[in-house]
């Protein structure tokens, strides 16, 4: 199985944590704001204009109190960070796990929040047995492989990234 680089893991975890450290500032400066203002909350006051305030979670940083604690006051939409790749959705063809996943949708759906898919096919994270693939073995590997996690998943996601990342940086366009 095929894992994000360790450094593109922690940029992506000091992303989070920075966003929760904000959070945590910014909803101490929210708190105390006049009622007039901004709502309460990051996501009370994204709601007063029609928006949604979201951050992704680890399944394994659940058990974490403050964590979960700042998730579940600051944000109406939860994304799970890995848990519903391509990689960690089928670690071997036609073998899929839900499990992290669904342990992250179960909690956001328990708290009312949203949640949004995150990525039903990225190349970064694409599982090992699917690397070498190309042509039709490919196209049908993928089309499997969204059919099952899109099924699993029907009418509890509110929005899905079904391709991150589908052209390359640069003006190549390639992928």
């Amino acid at each position: 199985m095929r894992t994000t680089p360790r450094r593109a893991r922690h940029g992506r975890r000091t992303l989070v944590a920075a966003g929760l450290t904000l959070a945590t500032a910014l909803a101490g400066l929210v708190v105390t704001a006049p009622a007039h203002s901004a709502g309460s909350t990051l996501a009370a006051a994204a709601q007063q204009s029609g928006r949604y305030f979201g951050t992704a979670i680890a399944a394994g940083r659940m058990n974490d109190s403050t964590y979960i604690t700042i998730a579940n006051r600051e944000f109406d939409m939860i994304t799970a960070e890995n848990e519903m790749k391509m990689d960690a959705t089928e670690p071997s063809q036609n073998q899929f796990s839900y499990a992290n996943g669904d342990r992250i949708l179960n909690w956001a759906l328990q708290n009312n929040k949203r949640v949004r898919g995150h990525a039903l096919a990225w190349h970064s994270q694409q599982p090992g047995w699917m690397q070498n693939m190309s042509g039709t073995q490919l196209r049908n590997a993928m089309l499997n492989h969204v059919t099952q996690v899109a099924t699993h998943y029907k009418g509890k996601i509110y929005a899905w990234d079904v391709v991150n990342e589908a052209f390359q940086d640069g003006s190549s366009g390639a992928r």
